[in-house]
């Protein structure tokens, strides 16, 4: 089994010498994992660097000491894969994030679209934001993973046009596309940017808009998808045959 993972503010680039992990990492590493002398661990930033570190003591409850060796930077993916995602009812946003960090996606982008019963207002949509922002730090530290997706601030429609306008490959999930996801002609740099409606569907009038901006429709395949999956299997195509998973 591969190393646990632990998320620090800063590894310094020199790395080297002892480290003492504690807080809340400290504690969740000591008392929940209850991590002994000799086992290995990954302390990371959540920006794609990196330590290998062997456990040498514990101190009390919720303090870890390491041997830190040296620090790694892991180079961005290419191409990036951002996915735009209507905002679902209830936690299943919270799915949503937790199964597209897993299998890999760069960014993610809450997007307020016209049919989502769910809407981002006030001190809710900071406590819903900082969910997701906190569920894609955990499932990236249970994934492996050193480099987590950023969660964006919400959007609006406008705004996902503008992000596609940018993209090398703009694509949006629906049932009017005639071009299947797993054939499309994808780029091996730039930005892939995904667009996934809400549980009511894309509205026309923000379809067309996104086709202004040099989006395509396309489907994924021969069964409905709620929107809270519909984004980690757009994604694992993509990153499948743009050969980020080879």
């Amino acid at each position: 089994m591969t190393a646990p993972v632990f998320v620090v503010e800063h590894l310094d680039a020199g790395g080297g010498g002892r480290y003492v992990l504690d807080g809340p990492e400290g504690r969740h590493a000591v008392s929940v994992k209850r991590l002994r002398a000799g086992e290995d661990v990954v302390l990371t930033d959540g920006a794609g660097r990196w330590a290998d570190c062997v456990v040498l003591d514990t101190e009390g409850k919720d303090r870890l000491i390491l041997r830190l060796d040296s620090v790694h930077e892991e180079p961005v993916e290419r191409p990036r894969v951002t996915v735009v995602q209507a905002l679902p009812k209830g936690d299943r946003g919270e799915l949503a994030v937790e199964t597209m960090t897993e299998v890999g996606v760069d960014a993610i982008v809450p997007w307020a679209a016209a049919r989502c019963i769910t809407q981002w207002k006030g001190d809710r949509g900071a406590k819903a934001l900082g969910k997701w922002r906190a569920t894609a730090r955990e499932a990236g530290k249970q994934s492996r993973r050193v480099r987590f997706p950023e969660v964006a601030e919400a959007a609006t429609t406008k705004q996902v046009a503008s992000l596609l306008a940018g993209a090398e490959f703009a694509a949006v999930l629906h049932e009017s596309g005639d071009t299947p996801l797993a054939t499309a002609e994808l780029p091996a740099t730039g930005e892939i940017v995904l667009v996934v409606g809400p549980e009511g569907g894309v509205a026309p009038e923000e379809l067309a808009l996104f086709e202004e901006a040099g989006a395509q429709a396309y489907r994924l395949g021969r069964s409905v998808l709620r929107t809270s999956t519909a984004g980690t299997a757009a994604a694992a195509v993509l990153l499948a045959r743009t050969g980020r998973w080879s």
